[in-house]
């Protein structure tokens, strides 16, 4: 995998690996990217289902109120 080098500000490094536990700041920031994709991933499968609930109960026939 490619790798890419960014300079980030020491105090976000350093609450990264405070809060990630992890004591090294590269696989902190790592781990952080990581689960903040995998969040957007559950996010974007469970608002898919809604979305998907939705159109479906849009595109029944209603029955006549009457």
């Amino acid at each position: 995998m490619a790798k890419v080098s960014i300079s980030l500000d020491a105090e976000l490094v350093v609450e990264a690996m405070v809060l990630a536990g992890i004591g090294s700041p590269q696989d902190a920031v790592e781990a952080v990217v990581r689960d903040y994709i995998a969040r957007g991933h559950r996010t974007e499968t469970r608002t898919e289902f809604k979305d998907r609930n939705l159109r479906e109960v849009d595109t029944k026939p209603q029955e006549p109120q009457g």
